[in-house]
């Protein structure tokens, strides 16, 4: 966002903006807006009710499957595994997952 009164939202929402620093112990917070925008462009391209498809795919693979130590790479490549056991390979949900962290900048790979 970007309003006269709020200022404008520091987190990024693509990796080409992603914090390096120091502070917030390395942008834990900050750097959220990254996976924030990536559920967003999941649950609108997936439509209905977020909680029900996206929701469901981002909860099982942050219970499941990613550790304390995971990073986006790690995050997208699970997101879409869970997305294609759910509803299929090749689904409008996994190929949904797959856009959101695409557009992200965020490409599921090798970690």
């Amino acid at each position: 966002y970007d309003d006269p009164v709020l200022g404008k939202d520091p987190q990024p929402n693509h990796m080409d903006h992603l914090y390096k620093g120091t502070g917030d112990n390395g942008g834990v917070h900050i750097n959220s807006g990254i996976g924030n925008h990536a559920f967003y462009v999941t649950a609108t391209e997936i439509g209905g009710y977020a909680w029900e498809k996206a929701g469901k795919i981002w909860y099982l693979a942050l219970r499941d499957r990613l550790r304390p130590w995971s990073n986006y790479a790690r995050a997208s490549f699970h997101m879409i595994a869970v997305a294609g056991e759910l509803y299929g390979l090749g689904s409008k949900e996994q190929n949904a997952v797959r856009d959101g962290w695409h557009q992200v900048g965020v490409e599921p790979g090798f970690f």
